[in-house]
């Protein structure tokens, strides 16, 4: 038989890490056919009984019981699951311990489409290691231009590692901005707050403020609508 052939489960007892002391357990909730526990595999609610009732099956086998009897979700669960995951709330939960949905940015189209490019370009980014640092271990792996007359790497040789050049960078319209898009100030103190604009900007507290100063900062910028970075909670 070949191996990547799907085993043929007819029997409860076929299922893999099956135990005989599973029998009596599924018999308790009703449960003494594969079609049965198919069924019961199912329903989410259900599943997570089964989890918690046989002793040794987690969430990994469990699954591979799921992917052995052909257990699907269906089209209108994973279209609400989509859903779910792709709308995200526009109003903040204020109640006290509950989520706060972080502030965006106005972006016009291009910003976005220029933030989006940034990332891309980071995650594709080689990391820049200086000349030589495979051989000397006392280097370390901190970028350092090569300057040898001789340099191989200098010279940008095709078999030696990429030097640090300009074309590597950015687009220069969304350079230095946050992540989430917003321009960054620094403040010391609540005063700073006011010549911040909310829509565009966002503010991080210096690391020399102090823990009472910082929390007026925050008062204050929730009660302007600003978004604070480095939240202390």
């Amino acid at each position: 038989m070949s191996a990547d052939k799907k085993m043929e489960i007819n029997e409860l007892t076929d299922l893999p890490y099956y135990r005989n002391e599973y029998t009596a357990q599924l018999e308790a909730m009703g449960i003494t056919s594969v079609a049965e526990l198919k069924k019961a595999l199912a329903d989410k609610a259900k599943a997570q009984e089964i989890e918690d009732q046989l002793e040794g099956i987690g969430p990994k086998y469990l699954a591979l019981w799921k992917k052995e009897l052909g257990v699907k979700a269906s089209r209108k669960k994973k279209a609400d699951e989509e859903v779910a995951e792709i709308v995200e709330p526009e109003a903040e939960i204020v109640e006290e311990g509950g989520y706060r949905v972080k502030k965006k940015p106005e972006l016009d189209e291009e910003t976005k489409k220029l933030l989006a490019l940034r990332n891309e370009m980071s995650n594709d980014r080689i990391a820049f290691l200086r000349q030589e640092w495979f051989r000397f271990p006392r280097l370390g792996e901190k970028w350092r231009k090569p300057r040898g007359m001789h340099s191989k790497m200098r010279r940008h040789y095709s078999y030696r590692p990429n030097v640090v050049s300009i074309g590597y960078r950015g687009p220069a319209k969304v350079r230095g901005l946050h992540a989430s898009g917003f321009q960054e100030v620094l403040v010391h103190n609540p005063d700073q707050l006011d010549n911040v604009d909310p829509k565009i900007q966002a503010v991080r507290v210096g690391s020399s403020v102090g823990f009472k100063k910082r929390q007026v900062i925050e008062a204050k910028a929730d009660e302007m609508g600003i978004r604070v970075l480095n939240r202390t909670g």
